[in-house]
């Protein structure tokens, strides 16, 4: 006999940011029903990084990716990170560079959006040791306390 487990039922339109709640600094409410878990792992020599690893690139003038659709994004994303839709991908594919390694995040664990950016590069011919998926995404990202801004829309 096997375990079974399923997720909680969400309303018909969760939120997909952590809000602030009011008067009590550092605590969000999440809505974590929404969307569908992402693997560890997207691919094959696409590396998966956290915050540390994420802020270090940022750092070093590195890219990072926010691969939102743009009213998701509009909000603010990850310092320095440019928007470029997981739908736009192909398209836009020539404001970045494959030989320097570029970070992709989306919203979070439950965002496929990172997924199809990095399947839309690698389809492309781009080498899978020059991206790097930041799982946690928004998400983590705010719950952690880190600050946003505006993204860039254009490289």
């Amino acid at each position: 006999m096997g375990l079974e487990l399923s997720r909680l039922a969400g309303p018909a339109f969760p939120p997909r940011l952590p809000r602030a709640v009011a008067g009590h600094v550092g605590l969000f409410v999440v809505d974590a029903t929404w969307g569908v878990i992402q693997p560890m792992s997207l691919a094959a020599g696409v590396v998966t990084v956290g915050e540390l690893e994420v802020i270090e690139h940022a750092q070093a003038g590195h890219r990072l990716v926010d691969c939102r659709l743009v009213e998701y994004a509009h909000d603010g994303t990850i310092p320095g990170a440019l928007n470029i839709p997981h739908d736009e991908i192909n398209a836009r594919i020539g404001e970045l560079d494959r030989t320097v390694p570029t970070v992709l995040f989306c919203n979070g664990p439950q965002c496929p959006a990172t997924a199809k950016a990095t399947e839309a590069i690698l389809a492309a011919g781009w080498p899978s040791e020059r991206l790097l998926y930041y799982r946690g995404g928004i998400h983590d990202w705010l719950t952690l306390g880190f600050p946003l801004a505006a993204p860039a829309t254009r490289a």
